[in-house]
Order: C-alpha cells, then structure tokens, then sequence
C-alpha cells in the first residue's frame, strides 16, 4: 500500500487500509491487481480523475490538426475564374492547409479528359514551388483528383 504523499506504507490487510482511508477522507484506489500482491494508494480519486481529464486537454491543445480545404473545378472553368482559383489555393498553402483540387466532369465531357489534365497541369506550374504535389493528378471515375501540401 502507498499513502497520499507517495511514502511506502507496505502490505496490510484489506479492512486496515479501508479504515486508514476514511479517517483521512480519502480514496482506497488498486493502483496494479496484476502485482503480487496487488498494489493500492490512499488518494482522492475525484481530484486525480479531475487533473488527468485537465492533462488530456493540454495534450489535445498541444496537437496539430491537419485540414484539408477542397477546391472542385469544371472543365469548361474560364481563364480568370482559374486565376481566381488559384489564389485561393495558393492562400489556403499559405496558412499550412493541404489542398485537395476535384475537377469533375459531367455527361460526355469525359470524352475530353485531356482538358482536365491541361488545367491541373497548368495548376502545377503556376504553383509548384509553393507546394509539394502529394498525389499527381489521376482520374477517379469521373473525376481527376489531385493533393497539394504546403511547402
């Protein structure tokens, strides 16, 4: 058994370290049942429960989380519209979100699916030395999907 303020109490029986906990309004807690003998620590459980919950925050604070902003585009998009596109990827790399761009075809477009690559490519070369290209352009049904990290 282990008192409140860490100090080695030793082995006692069960009814004993009970009593020893209510008469300092504490917790009896088994702190290891697979130790032979198990292992328990006079402490106030609620307060222990209380500074792991505000632990759990901090390590929750303390972690990046990944955004991914989409951008969709046609493959029909004008050139100033494309521009105005690529700024906003451009912003959206600045501020440490990766860039996920869907150009989607509808109906008999996909026949000119060259179109799609031109524009993605085009994409590449406008922003390739402000970004990784995590996954190249490839087609995904009707869709050609690429993913931008920030640099």
């Amino acid at each position: 058994m282990v008192a409140e303020d860490g100090s080695q109490i030793g082995i006692t029986p069960i009814g004993d370290a009970l009593m020893m906990a209510r008469e300092r309004d504490l917790d009896l807690v088994e702190v290891a049942p697979n130790a032979s003998p198990p292992v328990c620590r006079i402490m106030d459980f609620g307060k222990y429960k209380y500074q792991l919950e505000i632990s759990e925050k901090e390590k929750r604070k303390k972690q990046t989380q990944i955004v991914i902003k989409e951008i969709k585009l046609r493959p029909k998009i004008d050139k100033n519209d494309l521009s105005i596109k690529k700024k906003q990827i451009e912003n959206f790399l600045k501020k440490g979100s990766k860039v996920k761009i869907t150009l989607s075809f509808k109906g008999r477009e996909i026949i000119h699916s060259e179109l799609g690559m031109n524009i993605m490519n085009s994409i590449v070369d406008d922003l390739g030395d402000k970004c990784i290209i995590e996954q190249k352009p490839k087609m995904e049904g009707h869709n050609i999907v690429m993913l931008l990290n920030p640099d």
